[in-house]
């Protein structure tokens, strides 16, 4: 969830808003957003988003802030496209300020000048940013990666990151991705030669999996499909709007009558046929991980179709990706997901170490600041930044949250942190999920909830049936059932030695159920279910 303020007396831009995708342990939340309480609190001075490219992690969270901060947005084409297509779903487009802009183009923001900077990446129209300040150039690079041989032939622009290096630059923020991949990053052209040659091993249909933003990708197998005889398809919500997306901007070449319509691919001859299918992450309602449970309304999955999954395997996802590669397995799938070296069926998108070093060598800034990575990597970028000696002045290692002040006579300083971090959205409500609902929720998946259901007379204060209670995911078996009905005994227990004034008030005897039960059944089971006492009044 790439976010970066830059501020300049009482002028602000921010330089991305991404979102990601929650771990395991965030129980129920969809997404995770940037935390903007210092933009808030500054909220007068924010000039604008500008936006380096149309990854989720760098454009996610705007219709989330936007309610927030309505600001003037800049970005690339294909960028603001499926942004405008975002804001759309979320009824903001109208009031949105979108400004396009290309490689080459300056846009002065308040005392800001920014130079867009083409540089290549696994999706398009990518820029990193040249910015002009009172005290300095600062580059952000964005993602990316220096492919040689680039799909659309627009080459990453060394000439402009030689320009400012000459120029001089006060301070380089470099993607740290890969940093731990030494060589270079394998061109985009490389994946032709294995889809090439699987696309005319396969006995049947095609299934090919990419991530619906990697426009070049999907141009390949476009033109490897075509080369080998076969038509294209397309599947999944996301793959359908980019793939129309970039058709319509001129940026993704279909030639005409090679497109098989999607309530058609089921009847069409599977010989001749590839389709393209979102969900290389196995996410539960994408179009692969139903397809592996054949249980997708525009296609099926049979013995001896073909399955390439050309994506990387984004850490986390590891569990539900391999549980949906053994579901094609049992259909008797031809599945193709590892890349060997010589012919990968996938490249990164992030420059490895050799590109990181090329590119601190063409910049030579006084300051540099790895982004975007774990503090690992960004830790290994800095040592690769010292071990090159391209930068002049001082290396900084920055955590989420911590500013560098540059002042006027050159020098930089680390300053206190800022409140930064997360925070954690319920897509459905658009409502933030607070830590404590996280740890209810935690607290419940280990623990379980006992409810306790109690029928008091509320003229004598007796209870006039056993209490009932009623337990989800916290006993089982009869050692359960046995510390269930000692449970009953002490509710009555608690209920007897209680005044009659206390009886009467039911806030007081459910607190006091509450405490004398959550004793007994954490010693039974040294467990801390959640209790919540039902009083009945009869």
């Amino acid at each position: 969830m790439n976010m970066m303020a830059l501020r300049s007396g009482d002028d602000i831009i921010v330089i991305d808003a991404g979102l990601m995708f929650p771990e395991q342990e965030l129980l129920g939340v969809d997404i995770v957003i940037p935390d903007i309480t210092y933009l808030k609190q500054n909220r007068r001075m924010v000039r604008a988003i500008v936006l380096t490219h149309a990854h989720e992690d760098h454009i996610g969270a705007i219709p989330y802030i936007l309610g927030e901060l309505n600001v003037p947005i800049y970005g690339t084409q294909f960028t603001l496209a499926l942004v405008r297509k975002k804001l759309e779903e979320h009824s903001l487009l109208e009031s949105a300020k979108l400004n396009e802009v290309a490689p080459g183009d300056v846009s002065t923001i308040g005392p800001f000048q920014i130079e867009y900077l083409h540089v290549t990446h696994s999706t398009i129209d990518c820029v990193a940013l040249a910015v002009r300040t009172p005290v300095g150039v600062i580059i952000h690079t964005g993602d990316f990666k220096i492919d040689p041989t680039p799909v659309d032939k627009k080459p990453f622009d060394l000439h402009a990151f030689a320009r400012y290096g000459q120029e001089g630059v006060l301070a380089l923020f470099s993607d740290s991705t890969n940093v731990e991949r030494p060589g270079f990053t394998p061109s985009e052209r490389a994946v032709v030669v294995r889809l090439e040659e699987l696309f005319r091993a396969a006995p049947e249909k095609v299934v090919v999996s990419c991530f619906s933003s990697s426009i070049h990708r999907i141009q390949q197998v476009v033109d490897v499909a075509r080369m080998v005889g076969r038509k294209i398809g397309f599947v999944g919500r996301s793959m359908v709007d980019n793939v129309e997306i970039a058709h319509r901007l001129n940026k993704l070449h279909i030639p005409d009558g090679s497109v098989v319509r999607p309530q058609d691919i089921r009847s069409f001859d599977p010989k001749k046929l590839v389709v393209m299918a979102s969900g290389t992450q196995a996410e539960p309602m994408s179009a692969l991980s139903r397809i592996a449970v054949d249980n997708h309304r525009l296609m099926g999955i049979a013995a001896n179709d073909t399955v390439i999954l050309s994506a990387r395997i984004i850490p986390g996802n590891e569990k539900a990706i391999f549980r949906m590669i053994d579901h094609l397995f049992r259909r008797q799938v031809l599945v193709y997901y590892e890349s060997g070296r010589s012919a990968p069926i996938h490249v990164s998108g992030h420059a490895s170490q050799e590109e990181m070093k090329i590119l601190l060598q063409l910049v030579r800034p006084k300051y540099f600041i790895p982004i975007h990575g774990e503090y690992r990597q960004l830790f290994r970028h800095s040592a690769l930044a010292e071990q090159v000696g391209a930068v002049s002045g001082q290396i900084f290692l920055l955590e989420t949250g911590h500013p560098i002040e540059f002042t006027a006579d050159g020098e930089a300083h680390k300053r206190e942190a800022v409140p930064a971090g997360r925070v954690m959205v319920d897509s459905g409500s658009l409502e933030e999920v607070e830590d404590v609902v996280i740890r209810d929720r935690r607290h419940l998946s280990e623990d379980g909830v006992v409810v306790t259901i109690i029928a008091i007379d509320k003229h004598t204060g007796r209870v006039e049936v056993p209490p009932e209670i009623v337990t989800r995911g916290f006993l089982s078996g009869d050692d359960g059932q046995e510390i269930l009905v000692k449970a009953r005994e002490v509710i009555l227990k608690t209920v007897e030695q209680s005044s009659a004034e206390e009886k009467m008030d039911w806030s007081v005897i459910k607190e006091k159920i509450r405490v004398d039960l959550k004793r007994y059944l954490n010693k039974q089971t040294s467990k801390r279910p959640l209790i919540l006492p039902v009083i009945l009044e009869v």
